[in-house]
């Protein structure tokens, strides 16, 4: 089954689908502008569930025969749930991009609309759950639900060396994956910033505190401390096995 096709959480899918009835005021126009279903054709291959907004399961964007693998938490209500694409739309896409864009990952710094033009280089950019959850929160079982798409596309990139989890639920759904593929990885591997975990398969996950405006716009994290995480990715990825 594809992931945009997957309906199998009742609690996800009916916020998915809802969040477009009524959206905020500053996303009106975009609804207005996107409401046109050859719109989405052409830049997704389906139409929108509701007028303007994707309202499914959002799959992975980049470069699958990249070295970083970079996993979120979920698509934002008003974010990549409204515009099909991962981080796209919102204000954690601006800051992630940007960096992106600074370590020479993107073409560039911005990511607005899956027509915009944007490409990863040598990234691919994925997520624990999905479908956009209520109060950004999936529950456990929803999250054993989606980890077959996460398996799917970590396991789908050939020259993968580094993982980067944004925040602890993206630790956390990384580490349930690599124990389910190689069975002896060791519990009680915790989160921290810029902590760095390295696996069988010559992986190494390094941690980041999430890239949300609540730990953007305070200050725990900012664009000097992301581009140090992103500078140590690519030491270890280029560096002698």
């Amino acid at each position: 089954m594809e992931v945009i096709d997957c309906r199998r959480c009742p609690r996800l899918v009916a916020h998915r689908e809802t969040a477009g009835k009524e959206p905020p005021r500053r996303f009106q126009l975009w609804v207005t502008e996107h409401c046109d279903p050859t719109w989405w054709i052409d830049c997704l291959g389906r139409q929108p569930v509701q007028a303007g907004y994707w309202g499914r399961p959002v799959p992975a964007f980049g470069d699958r025969a990249g070295w970083l693998a970079i996993i979120g938490l979920a698509p934002a209500a008003h974010g990549a749930n409204r515009t099909g694409r991962m981080f796209t739309g919102d204000r954690s896409g601006d800051f992630l991009f940007a960096a992106l864009h600074r370590a020479g990952l993107a073409n560039q710094p911005k990511s607005t609309a899956p027509d915009d033009g944007l490409k990863l280089l040598g990234a691919l950019i994925t997520a624990a759950c999905r479908c956009a959850p209520p109060g950004n929160r999936p529950t456990a079982n929803e999250l054993a639900a989606c980890s077959p798409f996460l398996a799917g596309d970590l396991e789908m990139m050939p020259q993968l060396r580094v993982l980067v989890a944004l925040g602890r639920i993206a630790h956390d759904a990384t580490m349930r994956w690599a124990r389910a593929r190689w069975g002896h990885v060791p519990r009680g591997i915790g989160f921290g910033h810029g902590a760095e975990h390295w696996l069988p398969g010559n992986l190494v996950l390094i941690d980041s505190y999430h890239v949300s405006q609540q730990n953007t716009f305070t200050g725990r994290l900012t664009p000097q401390m992301f581009d140090a995480v992103l500078a140590r990715a690519a030491e270890l990825a280029h560096s002698p096995s």
